[in-house]
């Protein structure tokens, strides 16, 4: 099958979703009102809270989210077949992630801009609000430790790019501080900033970076030394205002999506590049089933728990006007379902001319998780060597897109994790912690590292090699749970929350049931492996994990069955949102 048409196709799809679901969402369901004032106005600070055009926010909440994660889950879970995994990127983009993220931004704006685990304790109860932050919590710092592991592995495998991307940071930095100060309009700068990130490309290629010497020479593998500059960087970058460094450079970033789409259509259409892989494939019988386990695989791309944390965390804070919140939401979570797609076409019309070279690639589903990243930079090099550029520039752009959305959500998840852990040193009253921002982002940094640098794990690592297992069954349990909080609100405020349940009942089905299977999984996998095995951690913390989930579950239910019994004599705003305000303060400029 021609993969030209079929990218049009579902692009198609996006369009009429955003055109017609994400209308119905902000009239019918959420009922957004522009003459609400956001807690970017109400709690304007220059730092956190800024009221940011809702391009250049789009901008920073779609490369918060994007990540490598909806480039490596689609690029594994075409194991099972091109057309399953592009199934639950369509249809969970539109009907779930849109939901997910844009209903989270909208519950965080309506409350002052807080976590959306602060929120499950007004929503729900206070025990539901405390379990679901030890979650968050939980969650972020693997995110924190992984992302830095893989940002390492890719520099250490494309030396070529360690220029274009830390060159990005001055030229963000000055772009962010001119916009500032002369309140221009941020598109022109940051195509200039694009352009010159590209530049740095040819830069990168004739003079790649190697750490080896240096990393040898102070008694450490270079590996090691990426990780702790990498994180070196994320603590520096959280503590500058969000406008400087942050809002510029991801708005720069966000730009690239367009661009690799660009490549993807324009690459496939000229090269006329055909889709070799199964539609659906006969996998070995002794590999993971597709359901649940798809619907683990695939979670940025489809739908993600990291990002309601990004929605209630930075962008709800950056909020100009609500309505916004439909662009900023609801369209990133198409952007990243279009970064989903492009990660589709690559691995299965870009890395192999015939049905038995990608065989070759995905024999197995342990070849087809370890080649994830490579497949998807050779078949965007591919692409765009059907452009005229040249291979070497052409993967070295490949690894930059990848390198620079990961770069981005690791950025936005140290300074997610400094805000949850103020709010949990807020509820459990230890106030060293929870008003100093300087204490708050060492102690992120650290756990990070301490988590990316254990022992165990083999090559990958203890992070990636392990704990990186329980990521896709905790991210989507959270993305349930946010929903659950969110159904709760919804009928509160007397409205319907069929939306919302929806999509919340299947995915915490499947989670579930893939959570139960994987840990009897990881049972038998640490017995076998002995008593000193690092696997021994999986089991515990996975049925922690399940625990706790189960029991915010049951708070919610209850809640929502309280709720429900009201329906009809709620009032149309919750009790618990924050009432509105007069505010004498000018909007941003479009």
């Amino acid at each position: 099958m021609p993969a030209f048409l079929l990218a049009i196709g579902v692009l198609s799809l996006f369009a009429a979703g955003f055109l017609i679901y994400s209308r119905y969402l902000s009239t019918a369901v959420f009922r957004l009102d522009d003459a609400y004032v956001t807690p970017a106005h109400r709690y304007r600070d220059g730092i956190d809270y800024v009221p940011t055009n809702k391009h250049v926010l789009f901008g920073h909440h779609f490369t918060s989210v994007a990540g490598a994660a909806p480039i490596i889950g689609p690029a594994i879970a075409v194991f099972w077949g091109w057309l399953p995994a592009l199934i639950w990127v369509v249809v969970g983009t539109i009907v779930a992630a849109g939901v997910h993220d844009f209903g989270s931004l909208v519950l965080s704006v309506r409350h002052r801009a807080r976590s959306i685990g602060t929120i499950t304790k007004d929503v729900i109860s206070p025990r539901a609000g405390t379990l679901f932050l030890l979650i968050v919590f939980f969650l972020i710092t693997m995110v924190c430790a992984v992302f830095a592991v893989v940002i390492a592995n890719l520099f250490l495998a494309n030396p070529g790019s360690v220029i274009p991307i830390f060159g990005e940071i001055p030229i963000a930095m000055l772009i962010g501080a001119y916009i500032w100060r002369t309140r221009t309009p941020a598109l022109i700068p940051s195509l200039l900033g694009v352009a010159a990130l590209y530049l740095l490309i040819i830069v990168g290629h004739q003079y790649p970076v190697d750490l080896s010497p240096v990393a040898e020479a102070v008694g450490m593998q270079p590996r090691t030394a990426w990780i702790l500059i990498i994180l070196a960087y994320t603590f520096i970058a959280s503590r500058l205002p969000i406008w400087l460094l942050m809002q510029p450079r991801d708005y720069i970033n966000s730009h690239q999506l367009f661009i690799a789409l660009a490549v993807v259509l324009l690459g496939v259409g000229v090269g006329w590049d055909r889709i070799v892989a199964p539609a659906i494939n006969n996998v070995p019988d002794d590999s993971p089933s597709m359901w649940p386990f798809l619907f683990i695989t695939i979670a940025c791309g489809a739908i993600s728990g990291f990002h309601c944390l990004v929605s209630s965390g930075t962008s709800s804070k950056q909020l100009d006007r609500e309505t916004d919140a439909r662009m900023v939401g609801y369209g990133g979570a198409l952007g990243e379902g279009s970064l989903a797609l492009c990660s589709i076409l690559a691995v299965t019309a870009g890395i192999a001319g015939s049905r038995g070279e990608w065989e070759a690639s995905y024999g197995s589903f342990t070849e087809a998780g370890a080649g994830a990243v490579g497949n998807f930079v050779s078949g965007i090099g591919h692409f765009a060597a059907n452009l005229g550029l040249p291979e070497h520039y052409a993967l070295i752009f490949g690894a930059v897109v990848v390198i620079s959305f990961a770069a981005t959500s690791l950025d936005t998840g140290v300074r997610l994790q400094r805000y949850v852990i103020q709010e949990i040193s807020r509820q459990v009253g230890f106030k060293p912690l929870s008003n100093n921002l300087t204490l708050a982002g060492v102690l992120t940094v650290v756990l990070a590292a301490a988590l990316a640098l254990a022992p165990g794990g083999g090559d990958k690592g203890f992070a990636l090699g392990v704990l990186w297992q329980l990521f896709g069954t905790t991210n989507q349990l959270l993305a349930g749970l946010a929903l659950a909080t969110l159904a709760v609100w919804l009928v509160k405020r007397n409205t319907n929350p069929w939306a919302i349940l929806t999509p919340m009942v299947f995915l915490v089905a499947m989670t579930s049931w893939a959570l139960v299977v994987n840990i009897q999984k990881y049972w038998e996998a640490a017995r076998e492996q002995g008593a000193e095995a690092t696997l021994w951690v999986l089991p515990p913390l996975a049925v922690v994990i399940f625990a706790l989930a189960v029991w915010t579950m049951i708070e919610a239910a209850s809640a929502l069955g309280k709720a429900w019994g009201n329906r009809g004599s709620s009032p149309r705003t919750s009790d618990t949102e924050e009432p509105n305000v007069t505010l004498d303060s000018s909007r941003v400029r479009d």
